[in-house]
């Protein structure tokens, strides 16, 4: 596979996994309206936008997100591997000061709920570069007049050297996050792949910061 060839792949795939993301919000959106006020011209509209819209839809919200977003800078620090998948010898050979640095975009919905596109560089379990990127989506809820919990998904790309020889591959994490508007504590969490311990089982945490 040729240079140009890979990157037009990655390109390709980064754009399928943040608007399958952005879609996934964007017709759950779209559903709850339709179930609010049901006719048949807005069930006939529904299933043509879903069936020939969605693509289009989910582009121009990732557009959005990017061109009108609030840019922060993303921290991460440490990746916590479980304690009853891993073995305390294994835990001491594995990186979990899990250093790396990004920038993301977000909004805000009609709700007030979090949408935000990101990229992330940090230093994996085996102290080797690990590249993310991808869609984010939080329910928000206000914890007084300042403070705000979220809890919610990331679709997004993931490149490891130890994976597919660095090729990307898609996943979905759940996420979540505590701070202000502008500056939060996140999550993300790697559930176990397999049913064998050493895998999976690893709570990444990290903060972003409003750049604004």
């Amino acid at each position: 596979m040729s240079l140009f060839t890979f990157k037009k792949l990655t390109q390709t795939l980064c754009i399928i996994v943040i608007s399958v993301g952005a879609t996934f919000s964007s017709l759950a959106q779209e559903a709850q309206i339709t179930a609010t006020t049901p006719t048949p011209s807005t069930t006939a509209e529904m299933s043509a936008t879903t069936a020939t819209g969605w693509w289009n839809q989910a582009k121009t919200k990732t557009l959005d997100i990017y061109n009108n977003g609030e840019l922060s800078i993303m921290l991460s620090g440490y990746a916590r591997h479980g304690r009853n998948t891993y073995t305390p010898e294994r835990i001491k050979e594995l990186n979990e000061l899990a250093w790396g640095i990004g920038f993301s975009s977000a909004t805000r919905d009609k709700k007030d709920n979090e949408e935000s596109i990101y990229g992330l560089a940090i230093s994996d379990s085996h102290f080797t570069p690990q590249l993310m990127a991808g869609y984010a989506y939080q329910w928000m809820k206000p914890l007084g007049d300042r403070y705000e919990a979220g809890i919610g998904y990331t679709t997004l790309l993931i490149s490891r050297t130890d994976y597919f020889r660095g090729i990307p591959f898609p996943g979905i994490l759940p996420v979540a996050s505590i701070g202000t508007r502008s500056t939060k504590l996140m999550a993300a969490y790697i559930p176990r792949v397999s049913r064998h311990k050493g895998n999976g089982d690893v709570l990444l945490l990290f903060a972003r910061i409003d750049l604004n």
